[in-house]
């Protein structure tokens, strides 16, 4: 979550882009069987005038959406990569059309949009182990633009924009348009990130062959988009074991994931016996010391606890509810409701602040307004909140809106929506609101990948034993590494672990 008290943008208009968030690059979409493959276009569309002009429109809000560029040799090395694997699209034969960028995110993602622009989280970046890998997640993208696909899939955004809000997610819930137990289903916050255009099966695996042959063409193993579409689907399952969520599709699938069919697919295109470079050792001397997790510099989620340092606040999520932190908001899921922390103008006047918050929770449709504000002092803090009972699709829900008051010029606040009810599972958290001091917040370190080499008598256990974290150290360590449990270690080898 980002320091700016600007009012978020309720819908960034950007309809003829071609976005694509990992949901897509990772499970939205599996591949057909292998008796029918995607075709792979015989001709593609050079970038044109009009998607130049209109990539670098949406180019800086997107960056704004994902915490903006990185800079420096890490994000020089991943921009080298991703032009040298764009030149294979036929798009242009100048690198100089693409423009390639690092996002300062930790979710998981990639994507392209019209006019040459390639993006990668650095999040994503390390959960990657060759070079090849991260040309082929390029590669993905890149062939969603060669390949047209924004352009089928036009009719389609209009309901699948990108949403800049919680309200915006919240009315479809209120108006009927999904059911209280699918909300957890849509990218719901997650940093304000994207509900992105839902592509085809048949033009996910297009992507998939894509690159694939990208990879081949730049003499890279074509068996790298296999492994990295296994990493995803190890770290999805992973993530849904930390969170207990692991009957659930991830946030960010469809409504009909198959990662190991995908997995399947991508090996079968490039063929067992398939070879090339793969820059394994170059890739992670390259990618040594990348920020990993939460920047603290939009706070950090550790846990149940999300601690924000240059804010100088925290809080803890409720018991069962996991959190994910955005650029521009927190996301606070459970099975019993949702919630998000965010900030927006403030005037001085909290009732009036709470007021507004409701207003944009309703939107056009409906207007949300509760009966009175109620004033309240939380650890010292100045506070108010308001409760407006309300039809939901699934029966009557709950919306609550919680604000403090941090400065006369700075509030933040929770939106919660439950049941009928049950808002009183928010009380906890509503209450662990605090301010940090200067040393506490002193104390918020960021992770970052060590890249470190193997010595005689290390093992699987005692290298995982060193990773940053309280619990699954192992399965952690597996899954970044893209080992399985009876893997075996040699002297010289490099690996990845997280510390501080």
């Amino acid at each position: 979550m980002p320091i700016s008290q600007s009012r978020r943008t309720r819908l960034l208009n950007v309809p003829t882009l071609a976005v694509l968030a990992v949901g897509a690059f990772g499970y939205a979409a599996a591949p057909v069987d292998g008796k029918r493959r995607a075709t792979i276009p015989s001709t593609v569309q050079a970038i044109s005038s009009q998607d130049k002009a209109e990539g670098a429109k949406a180019h800086p809000q997107l960056l704004s959406e994902f915490g903006g560029a990185q800079s420096g040799p890490q994000a020089a090395y991943v921009e080298g990569v991703g032009k040298t694997i764009a030149l294979q699209s036929g798009l242009s034969n100048a690198r100089d059309d693409f423009t390639v960028s690092l996002l300062n995110s930790s979710v998981n993602n990639a994507f392209a949009i019209p006019g040459g622009y390639v993006y990668v989280t650095r999040q994503l970046t390390a959960l990657m182990n060759s070079e090849a890998e991260l040309a082929g997640v390029l590669g993905h993208e890149v062939g969603h633009v060669a390949a047209r696909h924004s352009a089928s899939r036009k009719k389609a955004s209009t309901r699948n924009q990108l949403l800049g809000m919680l309200g915006s997610i919240l009315s479809g819930v209120l108006l009927g348009d999904n059911a209280f137990g699918r909300l957890g289903q849509q990218i719901f916050s997650q940093g304000s990130q994207l509900l992105t255009l839902k592509y085809s099966r048949s033009q996910e695996v297009q992507a998939d062959n894509l690159g694939v042959e990208y990879l081949r063409g730049a003499g890279y193993d074509p068996r790298a988009m296999s492994t990295v579409l296994n990493s995803l689907a190890q770290q999805n399952a992973l993530d849904a074991q930390l969170r207990g969520t692991s009957n659930q599709v991830p946030q960010w699938a469809s409504t009909h994931p198959d990662p190991a069919s995908r997995v399947r697919g991508a090996l079968s295109r490039a063929g067992a016996g398939a070879s090339g470079r793969t820059n394994r050792n170059t890739f992670l001397s390259r990618i040594d010391g990348l920020t990993y997790g939460d920047d603290p510099k939009q706070g950090v989620v550790d846990g149940r606890d999300f601690v924000h340092p240059a804010l100088k606040l925290a809080f803890q999520a409720p018991n069962g509810f996991y959190m994910v932190n955005g650029t521009r908001s927190v996301s606070i899921n459970g099975q019993s409701g949702k919630a998000e922390f965010a900030g927006a103008t403030y005037s001085g006047n909290l009732e009036s602040y709470v007021r507004s918050i409701f207003t944009k929770v309703g939107g056009d449709q409906q207007k949300l307004s509760p009966d009175k504000v109620t004033s309240a002092r939380i650890n010292g803090i100045p506070a108010a909140y308001g409760i407006v009972r309300t039809k939901g699709s699934s029966g009557q829900i709950d919306v609550i809106v919680f604000a403090y008051e941090f400065a006369k010029d700075r509030a933040y606040h929770f939106t919660t929506i439950a049941k009928a009810g049950s808002g009183s599972t928010f009380s906890p958290m509503f209450n662990s609101m605090r301010r940090i001091s200067i040393t506490e917040a002193g104390q918020v370190k960021p992770r970052k990948l060590d890249v470190v080499t193997v010595k005689s008598g290390d093992t699987i256990e005692s290298l995982a034993a060193r990773m940053a974290y309280d619990e699954a150290l192992l399965e952690r360590f597996l899954v970044l590494n893209g080992l399985e449990l009876n893997a075996r270690l040699v002297a010289g080898q490099k690996v990845k672990i997280v510390t501080y």
